[in-house]
């Protein structure tokens, strides 16, 4: 028998049960659509984390509270001093660190604004200086920033972003408008131009305003979240986290570099950090949805198991006029194998279509090996999970088969 009869006995053989093929294929499509699917789901998450940690520039550094991670010098120390705006001052001083360019102070919240009725609880309030901006590699759209003299003189002025803007002022132009955020009015000076989202957080769902102001109406004038510094070029990165190491050692009053109670992470920490998280969670998902795939191979034996005893009568027939083993076991091989190729290729236009959408916020961005490897796993499904059905059907002895009611 040549390979296009087989293929057109394995043809009809499916056809003779088409609710039964179709929810066969179906397992298949679901295994495959949810390989493709996932995969691009977690690509997606790490190439929008990229882009945003890539957005505040490659000269940027960050520095916290707590020692160890990020900073890659130790242990952290017994006792931990909170970040003050004085290591702030200390840092800009050219004299300490001239590979520092601007550092910008922060303190963040969460409060509610209000605009003319209309209430919206923004996601991150941030009280800065200038310099932030610039480090940030935050834009303005609309309007202009606060000034140094807005810092020094306490103003009640606002960048807000453009998540904020939208849900507040809707179309309406935020600039020169009063807004209450907290109980306290705050004047807008400007709209951030748009950054985009992780899926986690939303960036542009952001106040930014002076330091001082936002210390005096919320945060107290205490420690600070963080420290973010600008070095002078990219390739001035590690030279700049040297010295902010040696200044606030000093600050802190530290003398062993293995216990520091800060640290500080640039771009290229970041990105390595989430580069190996995203392989853990991409893994993770690939293991999840690859269960699809096994459920769908099983599927794919139990149905051809059925499919041999039904047809137990018709394969003693073939057998006792001479049809050699080869031939049946070629048979089912080819029905188990072609339902995994229709399943399989049907998972793959509902993956790529499903691609499109965004899922839990997030922009899937397909991997092409993924659907490649997808496809081709599950046709070695098929050939594998249809073996032992296609060899039982073979293995059937003429005289039993024909006496089979």
């Amino acid at each position: 028998m040549n390979p296009f009869e087989t293929l057109r006995f394995a043809v009809g053989g499916l056809a003779a049960n088409k609710v039964r093929s179709a929810l066969t294929m179906l397992g298949v499509l679901i295994g495959v659509a949810a390989v493709i699917i996932l995969l691009a789901v977690g690509n997606g998450s790490s190439q929008s984390v990229k882009d945003s940690i890539e957005k505040l520039g490659t000269n940027s550094l960050t520095i916290s509270s707590g020692g160890g991670f990020g900073g890659g010098r130790g242990a952290s120390s017994t006792s931990t001093k909170p970040l003050t705006v004085d290591d702030a001052r200390a840092l800009a001083d050219p004299s300490s660190a001239p590979h520092v360019k601007s550092v910008a102070p922060e303190v963040t919240t969460s409060q509610t604004a209000i605009y003319d009725g209309t209430s919206h609880t923004v996601g991150q309030v941030v009280g800065t200086y200038p310099a932030y901006f610039e480090a940030s590699n935050s834009k303005v759209d609309k309007g202009d920033y606060f000034s140094a003299d807005d810092v020094l003189n306490s103003r009640k002025v606002a960048v807000i972003g453009s998540t904020t803007a939208t849900d507040l002022f809707g179309t309406v132009s935020p600039v020169g408008k009063k807004i209450d955020i907290g109980g306290t009015p705050f004047t807008v000076v400007g709209v951030l131009a748009t950054k985009g989202g992780t899926g986690f957080q939303d960036p542009d769902d952001t106040v930014v305003a002076p330091l001082p102001t936002v210390q005096n109406a919320f945060t107290g004038f205490g420690s600070i979240s963080q420290i973010l510094v600008e070095a002078t070029s990219a390739d001035a990165t590690t030279p700049a986290q040297n010295e902010i190491t040696t200044v606030l050692m000093g600050t802190h009053g530290l003398k062993d570099p293995s216990a520091l109670d800060f640290r500080v992470s640039s771009q290229e920490s970041l990105l390595s950090t989430q580069s190996d998280t995203n392989k853990t969670f991409t893994v993770l998902l690939g293991a999840v949805a690859a269960i699809s795939l096994l459920v769908g191979g099983i599927g794919i034996t139990n149905i051809m198991l059925v499919t041999v005893t039904e047809r137990t009568r018709e394969i003693g027939i073939r057998k006792a006029i001479g049809a050699p083993r080869g031939v049946i076991l070629g048979q089912f091989l080819a029905e188990s194998t072609l339902l995994s190729l229709i399943g399989g290729g049907l998972g793959v236009v509902a993956g790529l279509i499903g691609s499109h959408f965004r899922i839990v916020g997030i922009k899937p961005v397909v991997i092409p090996e993924s659907v490649w490897g997808a496809f081709a796993v599950a046709v070695a499904i098929g050939l594998f999970f249809g073996g032992y059905p296609a060899n039982r059907a073979a293995s059937l002895r003429p005289i039993e088969a024909l006496r089979h009611e």
